[in-house]
C-alpha cells in the first residue's frame, strides 16, 4: 500500500501529471483508494473527489449502454451504421456493422483531426462519412475515435433520446453514477482537474472535454466527453465484474459480459473486446501481473480502468497526463507499475483473509 501511494505522489512530485486518484478493489467492495497532487497550476489540492476527463475511457461506458439496448432487443451487432444514421444510406460507410465499429476492424479510420475544418456536430458526422475507406486487406485493429462518434449516434438513436440522456438512463442512473456527466455544469468545475493549457483554446482547459473533436461535436460523443472520479468508475467496474448493479439488481446478463470480454481479435495486431481493450500479450497499459483475461480502457488525458475476472480484481487510475501539455509520456510506465503493485497489494489481502 505505501509502495502504491508513493508510486502516485511521485507522479504528481516529476511533473507526470498534477493530479492522481486511485482505487483498487473487487466484487465485495474497495481494497485501497488515495490521491496526490493540486489540481493544476496556480490551483488547490487534489481529493479522491476530484473528477476528470475520462477522454476515451468514454468509449467502453458507451459500449456498455450499446450492450444494455442488445439485451432489450433495440440494436443488434450486425446492424449498419445506415440503420441508425439516414444520412448514410447509400454511402460506403453505411454498410459498417456496428461489430466492426466495435472491435475497432471497420473501414472507418482512427484518429483524424476533423476539428479543423468542421463547425458542428453535423459538419463532423458528414466529415466521417466522407472520410476515405481504410484498407481491410489484411484485416487489422485500427484504433478508432471517429468509429465511435458513429456508435454513440447509434445508441442515441435505438434509446430514441440524446446521448447523454441515453446513458444516464442505461448505465449512470443503475449503477449510482452520480459524480459522472457530459458537460459539468460551471458549479462543478472547483472539483475538476485541469486539463492542457490548449492551443486551439487559447487558454487552460478545466470543465471541457479535453478532445477537440468532441468538443465541436458539443461535448456529447461516442469516443470522449465523460467526466468521472474514482469512486463511480470502481461502481462500473464491480458492474463489469459481477453483473449487478450495486442495489443488487441484474445490470447485464452473464452471457452479455462474456460476450463482451472475451478477445475478438485473435490473431491481429491488436486484442479487443466489444469497446473493451482486452490485455495484449506485450506493452498492455495492465502490466505484467494482471492475467491474459483482463480487460480494460485507456485515456489520452491519463485515464485508465482495468478489470481482471480471474483475480476478482479491479484498478482505476485517473490522472491529468495533460497538465500543462501533452507532452509527457511518463503516465505509460507510470500505468504498467500500478498495475502490478495493485496485483501484488490484492494478492496479499486475499492471503490475510485466508
Amino acid at each position: 500500500m505505501k509502495e502504491l501511494q508513493k508510486l502516485i505522489e511521485q507522479g504528481a512530485e516529476t511533473g507526470a501529471y498534477s493530479c492522481a486518484a486511485y482505487e483498487i478493489g473487487t466484487s465485495a467492495g474497495s481494497l485501497a483508494r488515495g490521491y496526490a497532487g493540486r489540481l493544476g497550476i496556480g490551483r488547490g489540492e487534489a481529493s479522491q473527489e476530484t473528477l476528470y476527463d475520462l477522454a476515451s475511457v468514454t468509449k467502453p461506458i458507451v459500449a456498455v449502454g450499446f450492450m444494455r439496448l442488445l439485451e432489450q432487443g433495440r440494436i443488434c451487432l450486425d446492424d449498419t451504421v445506415d440503420r441508425f444514421l439516414p444520412a448514410y444510406r447509400g454511402y460506403p460507410k453505411g454498410s459498417v456493422s456496428m461489430y466492426a465499429l466495435l472491435t475497432h476492424t471497420s473501414t472507418v479510420h482512427g484518429q483524424v483531426q476533423l476539428y479543423h475544418t468542421c463547425h458542428s456536430k453535423e459538419d463532423m458526422l458528414l466529415a466521417v462519412r466522407s472520410m476515405p475507406p481504410r484498407s481491410l486487406t489484411p484485416l487489422s485493429v485500427e484504433y478508432s475515435s471517429q468509429g465511435f462518434m458513429l456508435i454513440g449516434e447509434a445508441v442515441a438513436a435505438a434509446a430514441g433520446m440524446p446521448l447523454d440522456q441515453a446513458l444516464a438512463t442505461l448505465v449512470l442512473e443503475p449503477l449510482e453514477m452520480r459524480n459522472t456527466c457530459f458537460n459539468p455544469p460551471e458549479a462543478l468545475h472547483a472539483r475538476i482537474a485541469s486539463t492542457e493549457d490548449c492551443p486551439w483554446r487559447g487558454r487552460m482547459v478545466v470543465g471541457q472535454v479535453h478532445d477537440e473533436n468532441a468538443v465541436v461535436m458539443g461535448g456529447v460523443a461516442g469516443h470522449a466527453g465523460l467526466f468521472s472520479d474514482t469512486q463511480d468508475l470502481a461502481k462500473l467496474c464491480r458492474a463489469m465484474l459481477t453483473g449487478l448493479a450495486p442495489d443488487g439488481a441484474r445490470f447485464l446478463q452473464p452471457a452479455t459480459l462474456a460476450l463482451m470480454t472475451r478477445c475478438h481479435t485473435a490473431g491481429l495486431n491488436l486484442a479487443r473486446g466489444l469497446g473493451w481493450q482486452m490485455k495484449d500479450p506485450q506493452g498492455s497499459p495492465a502490466g505484467d501481473l494482471f492475467s491474459a483475461a483482463s480487460f480494460g480502457h485507456t485515456g489520452f488525458t491519463g485515464t485508465s480502468l482495468w478489470m481482471d475476472p480471474t483475480r476478482d480484481l479491479y484498478a482505476v487510475l485517473l490522472t491529468n497526463r495533460v497538465h500543462p501539455s501533452r507532452e509527457s509520456n511518463e503516465i505509460q510506465h507510470i500505468r504498467h507499475v500500478f498495475h502490478n503493485l495493485s496485483a501484488l497489494y490484492a494478492d496479499a489481502c486475499a492471503r490475510k483473509a485466508r
